[in-house]
């Protein structure tokens, strides 16, 4: 950047007025600081906050000060601990109070996930609702019925209201936290399997990981429980000793690579889940020792929604933590941390390997710290906050000659600070795997860390429209596929241009598309779903990652070829969309191959056809749709790297030459194409070419079919 101090004699200047492209952005929001059982963050109504997922991410990111380790212009305490902002709302679930979006805020980088859960924070939800309007409170104690939008679970959550008031004060203490306060119930309904649709994801209790026995449990948290003698550890040890110990950290980082994605989560190398937890025997018959990692340092306590895992895989026999038999009915189970304790009240049904965990609960507390307003630095904005006004410059001929002809120099330092692929889907699901099996290799080969960043929403607009507004230097890069830069432009008018806004980088490969349903689902074939769907119209419902996603496109594109009714629910993303139909609250989707496979080779979902012109060689018994008689339905998914426009051509052909490398490593192709996708590279103006022509042939398919984005 070059900054003109002085006027320089006998040249003439030109006037230049920069008018920025102006974001809502908002500078001062009403904010609620919290201590929420062991955690401390900021509450806000989701009204409080912008509507556009960047810009809140952004005002999160300067509410916590999460640039520095110390967040000292922020917030935040300089802990992830201290880093936790909770997002509440009146719910649009049927049956509940409340949404309760947790958001965890990064401690010295800029990021935020929304992936994991915080049981702590959740303390906290009720009485913030309640004090905010959201639920009117009882005489005596009030239960709010809380939906966790992270897991898409549900808890009750049971405050102190004497005199329909919520009160702080109380007698009950937690270990962790100083004095004592008004006791507030968590009770967990349906935490069971909520992330990964099952509550042992991989299908067994006992796995065998690296010669460990582990066990991979999906309760409240994915979690890879291991035992502390397994690893030549008493249990005991303290949280800085763990810590320092960093053959024993990067052993249990490997471990949760490996559990994780044997439990359907791909790479998780750059995701926070599963947690890996270290256990051995508790005080008594009763308690279980346990060492919670964050995940990659080990936590001061214990969190709440990986205490519930603890007690679960305590609580059921044949796992690596399995206590003593109990009978069916209520049980109280302690898991002993470095702090102390925490009591979990367990409800069990049936028996032996046959029980299964009814609900969970246990106490909490909370205090309210203080109210009012928090202001946001400007410097946190990708774009000038409102209010800010036009710059003028005065810049000379000859200086701004000076400056063109460094621009290519400038390009050479290229990059100069963390790179973020944004990804447009939720975390779990094929593209975000891909996008990280990619990344891990791509980072080094560029010398920078990489971090991935999921904006998921709008079918892929939200992540678009905040990469096309991007800077145009190469470090903010976007995983695209054929929903963002065809499908979706194709069916409605949105804010960014597929071609104009963006400079394609290269394309990553093809994925078929694959017609699943639930595995309890009575449908012999897709004859026999034809069959019913025709004699009772709307029988069953199908899931999409979003209107204007391939598997949306595809299910409509079947809808007309085979003559049948199906009503369709959108999801944010193909993981969460899986998740249900895996769960049955939808009954058959369409997602990639990639995405779906492992849940079809885990027997979590039934695989009816291929929607594409040939059988997959992972598939080879699964007829395509053609074979199986409803014609014209062939979707194939693409996947590539694009730049905002405008990117410089150097930097555009750096990055192609370091992504093409990684595409034809082979540990990069095993990984991906063991999913079903096929691996494939390109310079950056074939793939230019593939977007505009994909671009054609779907706006052609929205006219025929007559689709629309409702």
């Amino acid at each position: 950047m070059f900054i003109v101090d002085q006027l320089i004699p006998n040249m003439q200047f030109t006037l230049v007025m920069i008018r920025p492209k102006i974001r809502a952005m908002k500078r001062v929001l009403p904010c609620v600081l919290m201590r929420a059982g062991t955690s401390r963050g900021p509450f806000f109504l989701r009204d409080w906050l912008p509507q556009d997922e960047a810009a809140r991410d952004e005002a999160l990111i300067g509410a916590i000060g999460a640039s520095d380790l110390l967040q000292v212009d922020g917030v935040g305490g300089g802990s992830t601990l201290t880093s936790k902002v909770a997002i509440v709302s009146k719910s649009s679930q049927p049956g509940c109070d409340v949404d309760y979006l947790f958001a965890q805020v990064g401690v010295g980088q800029k990021s935020v996930d929304t992936r994991p859960n915080c049981g702590n924070m959740l303390s906290g939800v009720a009485p913030f609702a309640i004090e905010q309007g959201l639920v009117a409170a009882r005489h005596g104690e009030t239960t709010v019925r809380v939906f966790n939008v992270n897991t898409r679970s549900r808890i009750d959550v049971t405050v102190q209201t004497p005199g329909a008031r919520v009160t702080y004060e109380g007698t009950t203490g937690i270990d962790g936290v100083a004095g004592t306060a008004a006791a507030i119930r968590l009770d967990f309904l349906d935490a069971w399997g909520a992330v990964t649709g099952s509550v042992f994801p991989t299908g067994r209790r006992i796995d065998v990981v690296h010669g460990i026995e582990v066990t991979c449990i999906d309760a409240a948290m994915p979690l890879v429980i291991m035992r502390a003698a397994d690893l030549g550890l008493t249990g005991r040890e303290q949280p800085e000793e763990l810590d320092a110990n960093r053959d024993l950290m990067a052993r249990i980082e490997s471990l949760r690579c490996a559990a994780g994605e044997a439990m359907g989560l791909g790479d998780v190398s750059a995701s926070v889940i599963p947690k890996p937890v270290i256990v051995s025997e508790g005080d008594d018959a009763g308690s279980v020792t346990s060492r919670y990692f964050t995940p990659r340092r080990c936590h001061a306590s214990h969190a709440v929604t990986g205490a519930i895992g603890v007690a679960t895989a305590f609580a059921l026999p044949g796992t690596v933590a399995s206590g003593t038999t109990a009978p069916p009915g209520a049980r109280s189970i302690s898991v002993l941390h470095p702090q102390g304790r925490i009591d979990v009240e367990v409800v069990l049904e049936g028996e032996g390997l046959d029980a299964r965990i009814q609900r969970a609960a246990l106490i909490r507390t909370a205090r309210k710290i203080l109210q009012g307003e928090l202001h946001i630095p400007p410097y946190v904005y990708s774009q000038p906050p409102e209010g800010d006004k036009p710059m003028k410059r005065l810049i000379a001929p000859a200086v701004a000659a000076v400056i063109a002809a460094a621009a290519p120099l400038a390009a050479t330092a290229y990059p100069d600070k963390i790179i973020t692929i944004v990804v447009p889907t939720a975390p779990g699901g094929g593209n975000d795997a891909m996008a990280r099996t990619i990344a891990q290799k791509l980072g080094p080969l560029l010398g920078q860390s990489i971090i991935i960043d999921n904006r998921a929403g709008a079918n892929g607009a939200i992540a678009s429209e905040f990469v096309a507004r991007a800077p145009a230097d190469g470090h903010t890069l976007m995983f695209g596929y054929i929903a963002t830069h065809a499908m979706n432009p194709a069916l409605q008018k949105l804010r960014y241009d597929p071609v104009a806004d963006f400079a394609p980088i290269g394309l990553v490969g093809y994925s078929p598309t694959l017609m699943v349903a639930n595995a309890s689902l009575p449908v012999k074939d897709v004859k026999d779903l034809v069959a019913q769907l025709k004699a009772k119209p709307d029988r069953y419902a199908y899931a999409s990652a979003g209107n204007g996603t391939a598997p949306h496109y595809a299910a409509e594109l079947f809808k007309l070829n085979a003559g049948v009714v199906m009503l369709g629910a959108p999801y944010k993303g193909s993981a969460p969309a899986i998740a249900d139909t895996i769960g049955g609250q939808t009954q058959v989707m369409f997602p990639s191959l990639f995405a779906a496979l492992p849940h079809v080779q885990s027997g979590k979902l039934k695989a009816l056809a291929i929607a594409g012109p040939k059988r997959s060689p992972l598939l080879p018994n699964v007829p395509t749709l053609k074979e199986a008689g409803v014609d014209g339905v062939e979707v194939q998914q693409w996947y590539g790297f694009f730049a905002p426009a405008k990117t410089p051509k150097p930097v555009i052909e750096q990055i192609n030459k370091a992504l093409n490398q990684v595409l034809a490593d082979k540990e990069v192709i095993k990984r991906i194409e063991g999913h079903g996708a096929d691996v494939e590279s390109s310079t950056p103006e074939k793939f230019g070419e593939l977007v505009k022509s994909e671009l054609v042939r779907w706006k052609a398919v929205v006219q025929r079919a007559k689709l629309t984005a409702e």
